[in-house]
């Protein structure tokens, strides 16, 4: 995917991200009387902005930078690190004359409204399309190099068990939850006998440095289309046929026969395929094919591109298992929760050194070329991505830390607890504290970003 397309879908996310989170602070504001002053899209530095309009008394716009937004709530210490309200006595529509539980919902606003946008992303899609199940009867391959091929797994291997429990799907063995358990270990068959594999301790960080998991059913190189006039239909390859073998060398997966062809533009190649008749105009599937087929050696000479002219055949045994509303509401719900729980995980192992902290977190370099990949992926791998992605604004949202909704959280929850407000001196110089820290953490995962692609 191309730079363009991978920019445009980042800033799609980032766009619909920032949206959810601040119209939370935007409406529990409102909510409760307080005069919101701006609510912007993307960052207006230096009053640099795309497109402003007021309406009422709010200024809504998109600033120049799309790495963020933020909602300017009247008589609140924020981003902006304005002053000019200090000189006056509180006012009944500014956010420091409210109560401190209506400050604090407003402040969880942001993080309540990615955490539903999550939830509404899990559960239409599971209304919509159904739950997948991928049978483990579908062996695994394996892309070198990855976390899964370090710890042992070869392609061929089926998964029996996670963690000493059987499974019977894909989706139970690469449930995101077990890359946060304390120790992770698969039992796969190999060769009719049973092999455990232990994951390494940092496969979070093995996983996020690799930006994939490395991992997937084999897809059977069964060929659906043959084109006309190309390489392979004049060299008499059928549709429906299985390629074993390419100059002698076993293929299984549909990944190796393209990089094998790719890399072979203008270079003949002998190609070992089978081929059964299908029966009553039925498909005929992959073991089948191989256990039954007559086997033929082709020469193929791939084109100046490196193709020729052959289209995959979808072989996965796999169905989809529809729910109804409320069936689905629950499952988007147990969705989410499980993602919240493993993201907050995840960032305990982060904290705690478990995991590397330079490979483990991504900036916006990164995070554009998920997006862009997610897309290409097809849209319901973007809309998980979304839904991932808001969880995770939301969980480091909820951190602690000055700048932050939870360092806001914790000050306001402080006042709250004293009776009376902290000193405004105080309060400031804990938000510009806050800001450098995030700024110079920004920069820093940037860098990183850049220097480690």
């Amino acid at each position: 995917m191309d730079v363009l397309n991978t920019t445009f879908f980042f800033i799609v996310a980032i766009f619909i991200l920032v949206t959810a989170h601040e119209l939370g602070h935007f409406l529990t504001a409102k909510l409760f009387g307080m005069r919101v002053d701006k609510f912007y899209i993307g960052f207006d530095f230096f009053n640099m902005r795309l497109w402003k309009k007021k309406i009422g008394e709010t200024e809504y716009g998109i600033g120049v930078f799309p790495l963020g937004g933020y909602v300017k709530i009247a008589g609140m210490v924020d981003e902006s690190l304005d002053t000019a309200y200090q000189a006056s006595e509180p006012q009944p529509w500014e956010f420091r004359a409210k109560p401190v539980w209506q400050r604090l919902i407003v402040l969880a606003g942001g993080v309540f409204m990615n955490m539903m946008l999550a939830a509404v992303i899990f559960i239409g899609v599971t209304l919509t399309f159904g739950e997948s199940r991928t049978t483990v009867d579908n062996p695994a391959y394996i892309e070198t190099g990855s976390a899964f091929s370090l710890m042992g797994m070869q392609t061929g291997d089926r998964i029996a068990a996670v963690n000493g429990k059987a499974v019977s799907s894909w989706e139970e063995a690469l449930d995101p939850a077990t890359f946060t358990a304390p120790s992770l270990s698969y039992t796969v068959l190999r060769d009719g006998k049973q092999v455990r594999l232990n994951a390494p301790a940092n496969m979070l960080s093995r996983l996020n440095e690799n930006q994939a998991l490395g991992i997937r059913p084999v897809m059977a190189p069964v060929i659906d289309d043959v084109l006309a006039s190309e390489p392979a239909a004049k060299a008499g390859i059928k549709p429906g046929a299985l390629i074993t073998a390419i100059n002698g060398k076993s293929v299984s997966d549909w990944t190796e026969v393209v990089s094998i062809i790719s890399a072979n533009a203008g270079k003949p190649l002998d190609i070992t395929w089978k081929y059964l008749e299908p029966s009553a105009n039925k498909q005929t599937d992959p073991a089948a094919i191989l256990e039954s087929g007559s086997t033929t050696v082709t020469e193929v000479v791939p084109n100046a591109a490196g193709k020729i002219g052959i289209a995959l055949r979808q072989t996965l045994q796999t169905e989809r298992i529809s729910l109804n509303i409320f069936e689905s509401i629950a499952s988007g719900t147990a969705q989410t929760w499980k993602m919240s729980v493993m993201t907050v995980q995840g960032f305990a192992r982060i904290f705690t050194g478990q995991e590397d902290f330079r490979k483990s977190l991504g900036g916006p370099v990164k995070i554009a070329k998920i997006a862009g990949r997610s897309a290409e992926q097809g849209p319901i791998s973007f809309l998980f991505f979304l839904a991932v992605l808001s969880i995770s604004l939301a969980v480091i949202n909820m951190l602690p830390i000055p700048a932050l909704d939870g360092g806001q959280f914790v000050m306001n929850a402080i006042e709250g607890i004293m009776g009376r407000e902290l000193p405004f001196e105080v309060k400031m110089r804990i938000q510009q504290i806050g800001m450098a820290l995030l700024l110079t953490l920004f920069a820093y995962i940037l860098l990183n970003d850049i220097l480690n692609p």
